[in-house]
């Protein structure tokens, strides 16, 4: 993989269908081994098993808890399920991509074994430039870079979802046209456990979905 590769597998997840003959649904299945590469480096993502195709104008849907452990968003937490729960999940896997680092990876060291509680610590410490991948020539060369797209998925990552990006705005920021915003929340991570969850689908930024207990 070249430099460009990244920065286009960052483009191509736009291309998510989230929108399919007037109905909307959210994947839940955002991770490494549901992402597939062609000769061309081409990005499709597959294995649509736990997905919920729901009619665009329905308010809420109710659902357990589902998907796969690290890469679920908080919002399975306060029960306020957009679309955006499919981009933290993205989020998680460009991390992963930028760093050459599991989301759990045992074979670290304890205090280095959950990604994301490892980039926490690295950005509270100001040295991010420690966790790019250390045995990827184009990410060492363009550390600088690879520290912004990390920008990027912060973004992507924030706990309060109504602040994190849609993928239009992404893509704008990887292609310069848009700044990633400010005063970004880098305490992030969080446990989860199921339980019942209803789901907003009536709009992109849902409000107001109730928790069944």
């Amino acid at each position: 993989m070249d430099e460009s590769h990244p920065l286009k597998i960052l483009l191509e997840g736009q291309n998510h269908p989230s929108k399919i003959e007037g109905k909307r649904y959210f994947t839940w299945q955002i991770k490494p081994q549901n992402i597939l590469l062609d000769e061309d480096f081409n990005v499709k993502i597959f294995d649509f098993g736990l997905s919920k195709l729901i009619d665009k104008d329905q308010s809420q849907v109710i659902t357990m808890m589902r998907g796969t452990p690290g890469y679920l968003a908080p919002e399975w937490l306060s029960s306020i399920i957009t679309e955006k729960v499919d981009f933290y999940s993205f989020g998680v896997v460009v991390l992963e991509m930028l760093c050459g680092h599991k989301n759990l990876d045992r074979s670290q060291p304890e205090e280095d074994m959950h990604l994301l509680d490892l980039f926490e610590r690295k950005a509270e410490e100001e040295r991010l430039l420690d966790i790019v991948d250390k045995y990827n020539d184009n990410m060492q060369t363009h550390r600088a870079e690879v520290v912004e797209m990390m920008r990027v998925v912060v973004w992507c990552l924030q706990s309060d979802f109504s602040r994190g990006p849609s993928m239009s705005v992404v893509v704008k920021v990887v292609v310069g046209s848009v700044d990633v915003q400010n005063n970004l929340d880098y305490n992030f991570t969080t446990s989860m456990a199921p339980r019942p969850i209803a789901v907003a689908s009536h709009q992109e930024d849902a409000i107001g979905a109730a928790t069944l207990l």
